[in-house]
């Protein structure tokens, strides 16, 4: 299949589409440097649909990626049809877009601020995977747990701890978490069983990031569930409902991945880490023998600001994620023996959709990002040289014009800016010359 990219790559490599191309009579010699070469969508904040996810899993391949990591449930969303729980998707799907205008837009059929959302069937999840599998990507589905629930609470408020929230509007870390009752790992159970069956891959992601502890340290039935099983605090608490949950997949034939807050409580030597705060993450767990994949803020966080030019789309403030500062990425940290980093799986790039609620954004901040990451995550270290990656840039836009791909183009658009008082006129690129 990767033969085949390759050859078509080949074949495009000059950017004026209809001109002749002439190969030489070659071999190619050529594997991939990692297992896992990911990319994280975000369908929980702004849900997109099936073709758009298809044509997004088409250009992964075309990109030699292999893990489509799919952020399915959050607090504002939940997008995954669980036959036995309709309310998750009737209730948790659903929710009023983020802002005065559009809380003041009142349906007059319902009186009450109008909704929007979505979410995707199980037939059309078989569908997608299967067109995935096709395409030899495996999508890792995400289930966020114990916190990041506030869909989920929304639908069935007995699985918190006694209030009733709506379905998240604000992005941002909120504090409702599951509950710890032999009912609420009841319910997971059932949730798992229905996911495992659409989802024939290896993984499951279960979250466990940014599980703020107040309700818990709150709740007189968690605090009595936390002295009954003697443990300290709240975090060697989430520590006791990670176990759980390794236990569940364990038994589904599943691994547990999660994000890389799981490492602060005893953790099942079979997780595997997901490092998002930086690279300790990736350096402590890979040092405890845990399987790793890099995806560290905010390096590969393909929503932050990709540059400085005029008519930037929405993105997150936090950083400057430059399309050369990302082709420069190294996912196996120096100071990792060789028996550690043999744990480093790969790299996955994040798309978090907060301040990306169409489908044109998303192409926008992804690509060509896509490229760069799918360089690092396939190239031997010296095979990647940021120059000629620029001077191949004008075939790969072609590709993507060719391809109805939308791109940013903005890493290379001409800043200008005019000095009166010495009449002249100063032109630089931000990254680079095409």
């Amino acid at each position: 299949f990767y033969g085949g990219v390759s050859l078509w790559q080949l074949l495009t490599g000059d950017a004026q589409r209809g001109a002749t191309v002439e190969l030489p009579a070659l071999s190619v010699h050529d594997q991939p440097r990692y297992a896992w070469r990911g990319f994280m969508l975000d369908s929980a904040r702004h849900f997109q649909s099936t073709d758009f996810v298809k044509r997004l899993i088409d250009a992964m391949a075309l990109h030699k990626l292999n893990v489509l990591h799919w952020h399915l449930t959050d607090d504002q969303g939940w997008r995954i049809e669980i036959k036995k729980y309709p309310k998750l998707t009737e209730v948790g799907a659903w929710r009023v877009p983020p802002g005065p205008a559009a809380a003041a837009d009142i349906d007059p059929a319902t009186g009450k601020p109008r909704v929007y959302g979505g979410y995707y069937t199980q037939d059309e999840i078989r569908d997608v995977v299967r067109y995935a599998a096709q395409r030899h990507i495996e999508i890792v589905p995400e289930i966020d747990m114990p916190g990041h629930a506030q869909a989920a609470i929304a639908a069935y408020p007995e699985l918190g701890t006694g209030e009733k929230p709506g379905v998240s509007v604000d992005w941002g870390v909120h504090t409702y978490l599951f509950n710890v009752e032999d009912s609420t790992f009841a319910f997971i159970e059932n949730v798992l069983d229905e996911v495992v069956a659409l989802f024939p891959g290896k993984y499951l992601h279960v979250g466990g990031d940014e599980a703020a502890k107040d309700r818990w340290q709150a709740s007189p039935a968690v605090q009595a569930r936390l002295r009954s099983l003697g443990l300290k605090d709240e975090t060697a608490l989430q520590g006791w409902f990670l176990e759980r949950l390794e236990t569940m997949l364990e038994k589904r034939q599943r691994k547990l991945i999660g994000w890389d807050e799981i490492l602060e409580s005893a953790l099942p030597p079979e997780a595997t880490v997901m490092s998002w705060r930086g690279t300790k993450g990736a350096l402590e767990a890979a040092r405890k023998g845990h399987d790793v994949v890099l995806s560290p803020a905010p390096q590969l966080y393909l929503n932050n600001l990709q540059s400085l030019a005029d008519g930037e789309l929405p993105a997150r403030l936090d950083a400057l994620v430059s399309l050369q500062n990302l082709y420069g990425f190294e996912p196996t940290p120096p100071e990792l023996t060789a028996d550690e980093a043999r744990h480093v799986l790969g790299a996955q790039g994040n798309l978090w959709t907060e301040h990306m609620r169409t489908e044109a954004m998303i192409e926008y901040a992804v690509f060509p990002r896509m490229a760069a990451l799918a360089e690092f995550d396939w190239s031997p270290v010296g095979a990647r040289d940021w120059k000629r990656f620029v001077q191949r840039l004008p075939a790969q836009f072609e590709r993507y014009r060719a391809l109805g791909i939308g791109y940013a183009d903005s890493a290379f658009r001409v800043q200008a800016t005019a000095d009166g008082t010495q009449g002249t006129l100063a032109a630089q690129g931000k990254e680079g010359q095409i």
